[in-house]
């Protein structure tokens, strides 16, 4: 058994969630050079598996991790279609047409939409702090999309960030549910996989769907979109989950999804470097998604543990934001 190292842990998630920060602005540079949001989910989908299958074949015990028994497949596969396909798909629209801190910001309200259903949908005791953060983080929300004016945010932008939240919540939920008994690498391998079907039969039912060309191209900012795509593969979807897990065996899942609330921070200070000013938030937004992260804390630390001898606790992968994009 492992010895918990809590600064090991800490670490991990510090490290996931700038690969996933960093994630955001190199995806943003891949939609900009021509590919839209339905093929960066494939290819990153795809290309997830592929190295997660090879990497099930390489460790102990081989083939056999991925063994399923036929009533967990909808399980499975409705944890992958939530969290691995519709997720960054609509994550990709968002930050195509959003500031990616913002895109962010609004799919990170989805640890609030888990806490409510909690409560009203499984009637689990809640502490009073969850209201305090709803209202926190709606009028964070208020601020960052400055309502008091003439609403400059793209709207389409902003239903792919709610969206992306609340399929991140129902990801969470049916975690809830059993799928995350199983071990990780395989659990990430069937829903990274049931994602590229998905992505698959979306391309092929999609009228006018765009080509490949810019996989040979270079960004306006010369490097190959291919080396982007890469990134996108294996440190901005492997290696962070990976991290990700790792850190659940030396901290408690509320203290991976609360550190991991840098990730926002980041992805906005990487975003404003690299893509110009265009991805500044000014004084009133940067002070909403303070409000918004402060509230998603609140709501984190809000659902009372069910006692052991009640229920079995939850497996450590489903609680924690271990943002899927």
């Amino acid at each position: 058994m492992t010895t918990p190292r809590p600064a090991l842990g800490v670490a991990m998630v510090l490290g996931s969630g700038a690969l996933f920060a960093v994630n955001g602005t190199v995806s943003k540079l891949v939609l900009r050079a021509g590919l839209d949001a339905p093929q960066l989910t494939l290819l990153r989908a795809v290309g997830a598996v592929t190295g997660l299958l090879a990497l099930s074949l390489l460790l102990r015990p081989g083939a056999r991790r991925l063994r399923v028994a036929p009533r967990q497949l909808p399980l499975l596969i409705g944890y992958g279609l939530t969290g691995f396909f519709a997720v960054p798909m609509l994550y990709f629209v968002a930050i195509s047409r959003l500031p990616v801190g913002i895109g962010l910001l609004f799919e990170y309200t989805a640890p609030l939409l888990v806490a409510l259903w909690a409560r009203f949908g499984q009637r689990h005791r809640v502490r009073p702090r969850l209201w305090a953060g709803l209202a926190l983080s709606l009028l964070g929300l208020g601020c960052v999309a400055e309502v008091w004016g003439d609403l400059k945010l793209d709207g389409l932008g902003v239903l792919a960030g709610l969206g992306a939240a609340v399929f991140l919540a129902g990801y969470y939920v049916l975690g809830s549910h059993g799928v995350a008994r199983r071990d990780t690498l395989s659990l990430c391998t069937w829903a990274f996989g049931a994602s590229a079907v998905a992505g698959l039969l979306t391309r092929a039912v999609t009228v006018g769907a765009g080509g490949w060309e810019p996989l040979t191209a270079d960004t306006d900012r010369g490097v190959p979109v291919a080396l982007l795509c890469g990134y996108v593969v294996v440190l901005g979807s492997i290696v962070p989950y990976l991290l990700v897990a790792g850190a659940m065996r030396h901290l408690p899942a509320t203290s991976v999804g609360i550190v991991g609330m840098v990730e926002p921070v980041i992805a906005s200070a990487v975003a404003w470097v690299v893509l110009g000013a265009g991805e500044a938030l000014n004084t009133a937004q940067l002070a909403g998604g303070l409000l918004v992260l402060v509230g998603v804390a609140l709501a984190e630390t809000a659902r009372v543990a069910t006692p052991r001898a009640a229920a079995p606790p939850a497996p450590p992968a489903l609680d924690a934001v271990a943002v899927p994009r």
